[in-house]
Order: C-alpha cells, then sequence, then structure tokens
C-alpha cells in the first residue's frame, strides 16, 4: 500500500526573536469536533509583536516553533467527524470568525460560565502552555467547531477578526457594568425596565441606561480605539482619550472615536540621569506626576470631577497611577492593558473614594454580541461599528509577507510616516 502523501500549505511560523519563517507544512484532515477553516484575515496584535520581537510575552517564552496570530476569520472547507450533528450551523461554505482560546468546558470556571479563567485553557499563538497551540497566520488551520461562529453577512472577515479584541473591550464593559450582562447582549435602545436572567458573570452589575455615563480611555492603540468604538455604540455620548501619540489622538477626533474637545497628548517624563526609561523614576516623584497629569487632562476636559468608567488600554504603571485620579468618587476602572506586572499605586485615593480597580482577562461569551455589534445598527444612529472597525485596518499584508508586516507594526509607521494601527494579514478584500 503506498502512503498517504498529505497536502501543503504555507505558515509564518517564529523560531525566535525576528525570526520569523514562512514554510510549507502538512495539513492533516479535521479531528473529531474540528472544522478545516481557510484563514482569509488575521490581525495582528501587541502580544503578536512581543513574541516576534523578543521570543516571548512577558513570563512566556517559546519553546518550540509557533504559529502566531489569534485575531482571525475564514471560510470553512471541511467538516470533522461529529460536526455536521452537533453544529448544524457549521458546514462547507459557511464563514465563521475563530475564538483562539479553547477551554476544557469541564472546570468550575467553564462551568460558571467564565471560561476565560479556566487553568486548563489553551490559546492559538501563546507559550503559556506546552505544546504550544499554533495560531491563525497559516493558509488553513483545523479548529473545534464549539469555538467558530458564523460571521453575518454584511459582515468582511476583517471586520469579524476583529471581533476578537472587541470582544476583550466587551467582557471588560460588561465587568465594568457599562452594559448589559445577559448572553445575548440587547443595545440600550431595546432594553426594557425588566432586568435580564441571572448573568453568567455575576460578580458585574447590569446598567439599563450607560448612555449618561462619561468614558475616559487611556492609550488610543488599535485596542482603544476599540473601547472608543464600543462605548459610542452602547450610546454613550461622553468620550475622552490620553495618549503620548498626537497622531492617534488626531486620528481618534477626526474619526469620531472621541469628542472634538476629548484629546489629550501626554508629554513623556524627563529622562533619568540622561536616560529615558533605563533607570526607573523614584516611586513618590512618579506618584505625583502621574496626579499633575490626571489634573491637567481632567482641566483639558472641563471634567473636574472626573469619568464614571475609566479603561486602561496601556498597562503602564503611570497610566495606572493617573487612571485611580481621572475617575469619578465611585467611579470604576477597567484594567485591560497588560504591562508591567508590579506597580506602584495610589491606594488611598482608590479607596477612600470607593474607585473600583477591575481585572478584565480577555473574554467568555462574547463573540455571538460582538458580531452582532458589528452587523446592525447601534444605540447611536449615526454611528456604524462595523464601518468604524474597517477603519482600524490601516495596513494589509500577504501571508508571505509576514514578517515585514511584523517589522512595520514594530516601527509604528510605514514608510511614507503613515500612522499604523492595526495590520490585516491575508488576502486583500474588495
Amino acid at each position: 500500500m503506498s502512503p498517504v502523501v498529505l497536502p501543503t500549505q504555507s505558515a509564518a511560523v517564529l523560531y525566535g526573536p525576528r525570526d520569523l519563517r514562512v514554510e510549507s507544512r502538512a495539513l492533516f484532515p479535521p479531528h473529531h469536533g474540528e472544522c478545516q477553516v481557510q484563514v482569509l484575515s488575521t490581525g495582528l496584535c501587541g502580544s503578536d509583536l512581543h513574541y516576534f520581537l523578543a521570543g516571548r510575552n512577558g513570563d512566556f517564552a517559546i519553546q518550540a516553533p509557533l504559529v502566531l496570530g489569534h485575531e482571525a476569520a475564514g471560510v470553512i472547507t471541511s467538516i470533522g467527524p461529529g460536526v455536521a450533528a452537533n453544529y448544524p450551523n457549521l458546514r462547507v461554505g459557511t464563514r465563521v470568525a475563530i475564538e483562539a482560546g479553547v477551554m476544557c468546558k469541564n472546570c468550575k470556571h467553564c462551568m460558571d460560565g467564565r471560561y476565560n479563567l479556566c487553568k486548563n485553557m489553551r490559546f492559538c499563538s501563546s507559550a503559556k502552555t506546552f505544546p504550544h497551540l499554533d495560531g491563525t497566520l497559516q493558509e488553513k488551520m483545523n479548529h473545534p467547531a464549539h469555538v467558530l461562529h458564523p460571521i453575518p453577512d454584511n459582515v468582511s472577515f476583517d471586520q469579524a477578526a476583529l471581533a476578537e479584541p472587541l470582544s476583550v473591550l466587551l467582557h471588560a464593559s460588561r465587568r465594568a457594568g457599562v452594559c448589559a450582562t445577559s448572553p445575548s447582549l440587547t443595545l440600550p435602545s431595546k432594553l426594557s425596565s425588566t432586568p435580564p436572567p441571572v448573568s453568567v458573570f455575576p460578580s458585574t452589575t447590569y446598567t439599563p441606561d450607560p448612555s449618561s455615563k462619561k468614558v475616559l480611555v487611556l492609550g488610543v492603540g488599535a485596542i482603544g480605539l476599540l473601547a472608543c468604538a464600543l462605548a459610542r455604540s452602547l450610546g454613550i455620548t461622553r468620550i475622552c482619550a490620553v495618549d503620548i501619540n498626537q497622531g492617534r489622538l488626531d486620528f481618534a477626533m477626526q474619526e469620531g472615536f472621541v469628542d472634538k474637545d476629548g484629546a489629550f497628548c501626554l508629554s513623556l517624563p524627563p529622562k533619568v540621569n540622561g536616560h529615558a526609561g533605563k533607570e526607573k523614576e523614584d516611586p513618590m516623584l512618579a506618584l505625583n506626576r502621574s496626579k499633575q497629569n490626571a489634573l491637567s487632562a481632567l482641566e483639558k476636559f472641563s471634567e473636574p470631577d472626573g469619568f464614571d468608567v475609566v479603561y486602561e488600554c496601556t498597562g503602564a504603571e503611570s497610566c495606572i497611577q493617573m487612571a485611580i485620579h481621572t475617575a469619578v468618587t465611585g467611579g470604576k476602572i477597567a484594567l485591560v492593558g497588560m504591562g508591567t506586572p508590579n506597580v506602584h499605586l495610589p491606594l488611598a485615593a482608590a479607596a477612600l473614594r470607593e474607585v473600583d480597580l477591575i481585572g478584565s482577562f480577555r473574554y467568555a461569551n462574547t463573540y455571538p454580541d460582538a458580531l452582532q455589534l458589528l452587523s446592525t445598527s447601534s444605540a447611536n444612529s449615526s454611528w456604524d461599528l462595523g464601518e468604524k472597525v474597517s477603519r482600524l485596518v490601516t495596513h494589509h499584508f500577504d501571508l508571505a509577507d509576514a514578517k515585514r508586516a511584523f517589522e512595520v507594526l514594530a516601527k509604528g509607521k510605514d514608510e511614507s510616516g503613515g500612522v499604523v494601527l492595526k495590520i490585516a494579514i491575508g488576502p486583500r478584500q474588495s
């Protein structure tokens, strides 16, 4: 009997810092409960960039060659045994968004509906678990059917890929009580006075009318801009942002992500002993600087009492400190950014004013709602979330040019000096 010859496909494989190789790999058929998906769009994010530049993301270093990418969408090209019977909405030709985390479905967190906290979670493109689970920077991949989500007809592959970071913000918004926590999102214009069924997020608060809230976003990279975009979609009318990059703030204002008077460009801290970032500033001086920056921002925004909800999207120590001082008494801070592992905090300024610091990790039960938001009219009739999300994709590259895409992302500007927000890898969509 002659041996079975498997088809091959291209994949962008990381071997070490900046050592990304596009190579040919065997393509196996999908296992039981899996679908094979042709990946048509993958968005690059900060964690992908960390792996590319350093071969690690925080404590998680790659131990074997790893395919990066986890913000993705594509088309099902084949289905494994058991899929047709258990997932009738998934068939060959179905357009799907790929939820990158594969949970165990058996632990307490999974049973409670908080599977983002599953200790046995395997996440595409993450080196946290070994053997690693390859990501989406490949032509085709096999993925469990239960974490594939059909895409509405009016949502593009690029938009559907960004349902992943949008899910991060939707989860954070639920945790911070900005939007409904029911398994099926209801936009504010349609909410009744009757609270939804018991949520799978028991620690969050049901909020029937978020439009009265004032929101501040610290950091307007792609994830921060999505925070602004989601807030607009939920009907929030007062949205401001702080960043160190004036170009990003200009984009946010021009595109309506923030209010016309809602952008504050933060000056970089002075060099310490002549070397910026090489030595840490004295903690007390840094705390005082952050407080002064917060007061300057509030003065600029004419919001002396602060903001009801602050999305901290940088992970930088100074911004976390600043978040506490920019939150209103009784306000909430959603900790979205991942950065400095240990920080000095003005804890009394939070505790004595009942400012809640809310941790938020990835997402759970958000994809259907994220895709619905991208597909349907928002509570703000002048705001098209899907169209605005498309504006975040500033650059496209083919899979063969994945390494160049990462280099451009690392620089933050393209060859023409244009601002890089989100890079999508895959065939250019018409």
